[in-house]
């Protein structure tokens, strides 16, 4: 576990390693996995829950009763249901990203394989992801644990990132590129 610890750091490090701890000890990985993935994509698509978990007005048994409503909602278990109600009592819920991607690297670790963060304009599909996860492989030398987050700002192609090495093949960076290599001929 010494080289787990290492690779997640900070607030959002120590609540994604006490929850990786209680589902390894208990079996539930791959279920907490599953829940905190589902979670994040609601985050990512719902304004209202994004503004709940926000939110500096709401109280902390406000937060913790809407939470465990969407919780109950999404049928999300016990495990990754408990640790939402409990950041929303210690007023951590802001720390919530965070904590989903520290875990899932914790996984991954634990898995032996390398996590890529990948942003693109739009939903990928299941058959992209397989040939994604295949060309990163190749690149990495190792299997690939892939996050993906959607901005439409990126207007078409993939931002990845592997550990602290970035490939930005977005349409958004290309235009800005061309314009200021204008800037510069002008």
């Amino acid at each position: 576990m010494a080289t787990e610890d290492s690779v997640v750091t900070g607030l959002s490090g120590r609540y994604a390693r006490a929850l990786y701890e209680l589902a390894y000890e208990s079996k539930q990985l791959d279920q907490a996995a599953d829940d905190l993935r589902a979670l994040s994509a609601a985050l990512s698509e719902s304004d209202d829950l994004r503004r709940l978990v926000d939110s500096p007005v709401l109280s902390r048994d406000e937060q913790g009763k809407a939470m465990t409503a969407i919780m109950d909602a999404m049928k999300t278990g016990d495990l990754v249901c408990n640790t939402v109600g409990l950041l929303a009592q210690q007023r951590r819920l802001f720390a919530l990203d965070d904590i989903i991607s520290d875990y899932l690297r914790l996984l991954a670790a634990h898995r032996g394989e390398a996590t890529a963060e990948v942003t693109s304009a739009r939903e990928l599909s299941g058959d992209e992801l397989d040939k994604l996860r295949a060309a990163l492989k190749d690149i990495v030398g190792r299997d690939v644990a892939v996050e993906t987050k959607v901005d439409p700002d990126l207007l078409g192609g993939l931002v990845v990132r592997i550990g602290s090495r970035m490939l930005d093949s977005s349409i958004r960076t290309k235009l800005e590129r061309l314009e200021l290599a204008m800037k510069g001929v002008g």
